[in-house]
């Protein structure tokens, strides 16, 4: 059995994977405090509570907080005897090349995300992630990493907002009745809700006027459907992207040994 792990900026990502479905996920605020005892603990107790029970065999592992990535192994070796997968390390191989310049560091999870992609849809590709930061990860042909865009995340844009005006409340994202707010919170929700409408249009045909050719436009992360009931944005949507796209890779590397 596989456990996946993707570790965000804001929550990390447990899935296991049977070698046919992914029969169980669980989701935990990320803290790089925590200690691989109490993982397992929080993991086997979650298991045990939907009746699964199986033996872990190998680990997979995507982070974007490099800090949390030494208790991670610490868990895959302690407890399931297994020397996990760590994405962007040199022994994990990936299945599509990353043409950016040299020296770039690029944050796996994007990397992850373009190996699902192409795995699920081919090239040619924008996957738009809503996540802490909303990516723009652009996805050659062949499945190449090609590059980008980053913006500010939603949710840390509206705290930003809050933090630095006293008057402004914190609010909720949500899809607002009417463009024009008629108190504070409504003129908030419609100024981040509209704007990131606005966003993410214009960076995608910006995209696809720069490559020049036809281009289909994947979304992921929890907000991505809130946006979607605004306009047809996406081409499609992927709640698990970053998890299959983890699975891919193990899978690579075990026949590419």
């Amino acid at each position: 059995m596989l456990l996946a792990i993707d570790c965000g900026n804001t929550n990390t990502v447990f899935a296991i994977w049977d070698g046919a479905d992914f029969i169980g996920t669980w989701r935990t605020a990320t803290e790089h405090r925590r200690t691989a005892d109490q993982y397992y603990v929080w993991l086997n107790t979650l298991m045990r509570l939907q009746n699964i029970d199986v033996t872990i065999t190998d680990v997979i592992v995507s982070s974007t907080v490099p800090r949390v990535v030494f208790n991670l192994r610490v868990l895959a070796s302690q407890y399931f005897n297994t020397r996990p997968l760590v994405v962007g390390k040199p022994d994990c191989k990936l299945p599509v090349d990353v043409r950016v310049d040299a020296g770039t560091a690029v944050g796996p999870d994007r990397l992850v995300n373009t190996v699902a992609g192409y795995d699920k849809y081919g090239g040619d590709l924008i996957l738009v992630d809503f996540g802490t930061a909303t990516t723009f990860d652009v996805v050659d042909s062949d499945g190449a990493y090609i590059g980008g865009a980053i913006a500010p995340g939603v949710n840390p844009s509206l705290e930003a907002l809050h933090m630095a005006a006293a008057a402004l409340p914190h609010v909720d994202v949500s899809k607002p009745p009417q463009v024009i707010g008629t108190n504070t919170v409504a003129c908030m929700q419609s100024g981040v809700f509209w704007g990131y409408i606005g966003l993410v249009r214009e960076i995608c045909a910006r995209i696809r006027a720069e490559r020049d050719r036809s281009m289909r436009i994947i979304s992921t992360g929890g907000l991505a459907p809130l946006f979607q009931q605004a306009e047809a944005l996406f081409d499609a949507f992927e709640d698990d992207l970053t998890t299959h796209g983890l699975n891919v890779i193990y899978q690579y590397n075990k026949d590419n040994p």
